[in-house]
């Protein structure tokens, strides 16, 4: 069992930077990779970027540039640092850890943080 807990998510005006944080808790030594994802009503949730537990990342496309993921494996906490925000980016941001030990794979999911930008 791996538990997921966002926070970090604001109100901000276009332009302006934001970290969001995630703190995971459990059994995090068979977490493979973590990541951000974000949703917007009626639309399906879609990836921002992720990170390996050996460091690699990876970003969508169009994030790449002004977002920046990272991860603090002492700490068990993910990081998006999120630059020259627009309000496009407005949407609740999701953490998601790859759970895979022994036979077992698993996706876990936090309950979300939102992120609003005005213009």
């Amino acid at each position: 069992q791996v538990q997921l807990v966002e926070s970090g998510g604001d109100l901000v005006q276009a332009g302006a930077s934001l970290t969001l944080s995630c703190a995971a808790s459990g059994n995090t030594i068979c977490i493979s990779r973590m990541g951000w994802y974000r949703q917007v009503p009626g639309k399906e949730r879609e990836l921002v970027a992720f990170v390996h537990s050996s460091g690699t990342t990876h970003y969508a496309n169009s994030r790449k540039g002004r977002f920046t993921v990272s991860r603090d494996n002492a700490k068990n906490t993910l990081y998006l640092q999120m630059n020259s925000l627009e309000p496009e980016d407005t949407a609740v941001y999701y953490c998601h850890a790859f759970y895979a030990c022994s036979d077992s794979e698993y996706d876990y999911w936090g309950q979300g943080t939102q992120v609003t930008v005005s213009s």
